[in-house]
């Protein structure tokens, strides 16, 4: 692996998978994908990411939620990024947000972002999340 940072992208459908991972790359940074939350999973603790970014429902409805709430409780001794993809609200008219200390507390991720993700969009959360984290240092 590079001296990139690594990002960790799962989600259960190929193709926004594959897509993710082009324009994630294309931003400078090395991607590595899992196509389900357990695999996901194995693949966070091998590598140590930079920052996740999980569809918020693969194997089950909740299994973004899961793996986010995992990832958040045992970051590597770090704390770490974690965001949620989903495209419910596309399709349903729902929508979900982290923004409330309500929602916080029981999402634990950074955002949730609409599919498609628009990658700029991404890599601005990514950059805020480490500049508020070097100025509570």
């Amino acid at each position: 692996m590079s001296d990139k940072k690594v990002i960790l992208v799962v989600d259960d459908d190929v193709d926004i998978l594959e897509q993710t991972k082009i324009l994630v790359e294309n931003a400078g940074f090395s991607v590595v994908t899992a196509e389900s939350s357990n695999e996901g999973w194995l693949k966070f603790q091998e590598i140590k990411p930079y920052a996740c970014v999980l569809d918020l429902m693969m194997e089950e409805y909740d299994s973004g939620f899961i793996l986010s709430h995992k990832i958040k409780k045992d970051a590597h001794g770090k704390t770490i990024p974690v965001f949620l993809v989903t495209s419910v609200a596309n399709a349903t008219g729902l929508r979900f947000d982290a923004t409330t200390e309500d929602e916080k507390s029981w999402i634990k991720a950074d955002a949730i972002m609409n599919k498609p993700v628009v990658i700029d969009d991404l890599i601005s959360k990514i950059d805020e999340f480490y500049e508020k984290a070097d100025a509570v240092k």
